[in-house]
């Protein structure tokens, strides 16, 4: 999103935006992959900026019986090519019916969606790495039921949470209620949070405690329960979001002040 309204795409050039990371100061990177193969050409880049790659996202089509064993398998092949590189902990998002639609999964879809990501867990497991579920806003439709059957129909050893505040914020109308409530139902499930921050509910440019998310309450309340996440800076932009800094600098800005938050 940052990319893209410089007229630019990240895929284009890959080895510029990997360059652009590390200057911002982060030291680790969470990619979106696809494929096998775009994690293994993944790998000299990262070595060549010092990057870590903690962390992986991918997206999995689990809600369609006839097509489970193979999204399965996918999410497994690249699961195997990210531990090579370091990789601790493996985020996917079942993808929606549609992309940008909003149709809603009916109950039988959900009951095979959630035996699927059950299944990919303990697969995920087996490979000595943390398999975490990542929702969207779409999954808080309809009381919320997809993203609560994802967590309830799955066990917690073999499915964690990787908490996207301002998803749950948004998708339940812009809802400080609805988030710290499903922070209080899944905080021992939490570890990995994606970090973003919005003002009067559009995403800012930077990172920042300060915002429609408390985020100061949220690290407390996960340093009250002990838990540690591994953090990841999601922040993105759109249409009304400012524009006044350039895509290093917006990052450079929300790294410190997420490291001034948590030192």
């Amino acid at each position: 999103m940052f990319y893209r309204r410089r007229d630019r795409e990240w895929k284009d050039d890959v080895a510029a935006g990997l360059a652009e990371v590390a200057r911002s100061g982060v030291k680790g990177f969470e990619p979106i992959a696809g494929s096998a193969e775009d994690v293994r050409r993944l790998g000299p880049l990262l070595d060549k900026h010092t990057l870590e790659m903690r962390s992986l996202y991918v997206n999995s089509r689990l809600h369609e019986s006839a097509g489970v064993d193979e999204a399965i398998r996918g999410v497994l092949a690249i699961a195997k090519e990210a531990k090579a590189l370091g990789t601790k902990i493996i985020v996917t998002n079942p993808v929606p019916t549609r992309w940008g639609g909003l149709e809603d999964k009916s109950d039988a879809q959900l009951k095979v969606q959630s035996t699927a990501l059950n299944e990919l867990g303990i697969e995920v497991r087996k490979l000595g790495l943390t398999f975490a579920y990542h929702n969207h806003d779409a999954e808080l439709r309809q009381g919320a039921r997809e993203f609560h059957h994802m967590l309830t129909a799955t066990d917690p050893e073999n499915v964690k949470l990787c908490l996207d505040s301002h998803w749950i914020f948004r998708g339940c109308g812009d809802s400080q209620v609805a988030l710290f409530d499903a922070v209080a139902h899944y905080h021992t499930r939490i570890v990995e949070l994606h970090l973003r921050q919005s003002t009067g509910g559009i995403w800012t440019e930077a990172f920042s405690m300060e915002g429609d998310i408390d985020s100061p309450r949220l690290f407390e309340q996960l340093e009250t329960w002990k838990l540690k996440p591994h953090l990841v800076l999601e922040q993105a932009v759109e249409e009304k979001s400012p524009d006044m800094l350039s895509t290093v600098e917006e990052h450079r800005l929300g790294l410190k002040n997420l490291l001034q938050a948590v030192q």
